[in-house]
């Protein structure tokens, strides 16, 4: 049985749906069967980062209707192997994906594929209810900024509502020259905030912006450090062992803003 992790974010704009494509891209390149679900509903963009939106015919909500069996809406990526997308729909609001819809969605598909990422909507309304719903665990995702940290923590209070037994830390976009300078948070410290497992930190890399607007995905470029970051998460979710990308900074720039 297929393991499901919902990829969440307490705000926009952190790289959810990059980190979603590229690691499930990079799960795929280990030889797993990875299917990803776009419940982005209205405003679906996972279609884009994979250079599939040109071969939609059925979506999300065509499947949870019934209007289609699951694999009249699924694409497989054209370059990478084992990769799959269920696409969410254009035209229709989030209220049109239940909670109920999407556990039946996620009993049926499991026993077919190794990993299914669910790319959540950012926001804690019905949406992340409803793509949470048919998830075994959660992958939550932040920047190194306090008001994404704090988004991130309001998002572990939901998930810990939802008795989500497995919760998991990306921080994205690190910086480490500023991470020395002592003017954004280490990966430590955001540890020490969240109290949650880490799966991985990713460097800022200009390579990520590149890939997204020639619409590759940035783990096949061998050179880039964000890759490298989204690679390591991947052999990690397959129970390897690989060290961390070092950021370590000279003080702790949480202790520096809350000096009392």
């Amino acid at each position: 049985m297929g393991k499901v992790y919902v990829v969440t974010s307490g705000k926009g704009g952190v790289g959810k749906t990059t980190t979603t494509a590229n690691l499930g891209a990079a799960l795929a390149m280990r030889g797993k069967r990875t299917l990803l679900i776009d419940t982005d509903t209205g405003l679906r963009n996972l279609d884009i980062a994979l250079g599939l939106e040109g071969g939609i015919v059925y979506d999300l909500v065509d499947v949870v209707e019934e209007v289609c069996e699951p694999k009249r809406a699924i694409l497989r990526h054209r370059n990478v192997d084992n990769l799959y997308l269920i696409p969410a729909a254009q035209t229709k609001d989030k209220s049109f994906v239940t909670m109920a819809q999407m556990r039946n969605l996620t009993e049926k598909i499991r026993p077919e594929y190794d990993f299914v990422l669910i790319d959540c909507p950012a926001g804690i309304e019905q949406g992340f209810e409803s793509a949470v719903a048919g998830a075994d665990g959660a992958i939550v995702v932040t920047v190194p900024e306090l008001s994404g940290i704090r988004d991130a923590d309001r998002v572990l209070g939901l998930l810990e509502k939802e008795e989500m037994a497995e919760q998991l830390l990306v921080i994205n976009r690190m910086r480490p020259s500023l991470i020395r300078r002592g003017l954004m948070p280490d990966v430590e410290d955001v540890m020490n905030y969240l109290s949650i497992n880490l799966l991985g930190a990713v460097p800022e890399d200009e390579k990520v912006v590149i890939a997204a607007n020639t619409i590759e995905l940035v783990i096949t470029d061998p050179g880039s450090e964000a890759g490298r970051a989204f690679r390591n998460m991947a052999a990690r979710l397959c129970g390897e062992k690989v060290e961390l990308i070092n950021f370590k900074e000279k003080k702790s720039f949480l202790q520096r803003i809350f000096k009392n």
